[in-house]
């Protein structure tokens, strides 16, 4: 029972659209209208305001985190069970029942989950590819796309736990699902990184 309504509640504040939230209130804006169309923090920031996108990603992390936090430190429940509470804040966040069930691309609550669940084999391979896609790659959806694949290579070839492995596998369905209509041919890399590594012909 107690993973039962931890889970349920986790799913709750996951789909809380706070990003859609601060576009009406501080911009007047449906923030849906810009960029993807997501309704995530990144389209705060197209809508025209950086201050207000960063309060949009923290809410977005910061709501990932808190009930894997006290099934951890309060409930001391099972390491499968803490993880499946925190792929219901994912999955609250990615299916919105608060947004007729069209929520956003899940990557910043799933850092929040991560971050919350304090397993530096976890943490440190996922943002690190995080970071790393993010400087190499064009594509938003491949970066959101490689960064569980990268990190799933991590954990087999360290031989973490199971569950930990079926974790990141969940996340990268996940993410797979989100973007699918997004991702178009093979990942690129961004154009001064190829400008830099290609040399230039000369005429």
């Amino acid at each position: 029972m107690t993973f039962l309504w931890l889970a349920l509640v986790a799913f709750f504040l996951g789909s809380c659209p706070f990003s859609v939230w601060i576009g009406r209130l501080f911009l007047a804006k449906d923030i849906r209208h810009y960029g993807d169309g997501n309704p995530g923090a990144a389209n705060v920031f197209r809508a025209g305001s950086s201050k207000l996108g960063i309060l949009a990603v923290t809410l977005d992390i910061a709501k990932g985190a808190p009930f894997v936090v006290v099934s951890l430190t309060v409930y001391h429940l099972p390491e499968a069970a803490v993880m499946g509470i925190g792929l219901s804040a994912m999955l609250g966040h990615a299916f919105s029942p608060l947004l007729r069930f069209k929520g956003g691309k899940a990557l910043a609550v799933t850092a929040g989950v991560i971050i919350g669940l304090l397993r530096p084999e976890l943490f440190f391979p996922f943002f690190l590819s995080a970071l790393l896609f993010f400087l190499v790659l064009e594509s938003h959806a491949w970066l959101v796309v490689l960064t569980p694949v990268a990190t799933l290579a991590y954990l087999l070839a360290t031989h973490a736990g199971i569950w930990s492995i079926l974790f990141m596998l969940c996340i990268l369905v996940l993410f797979a699902f989100k973007q699918a209509d997004e991702i178009h041919g093979l990942p690129r890399l961004r154009p001064r990184l190829t400008s830099w590594l290609l040399p230039r012909r000369q005429t």
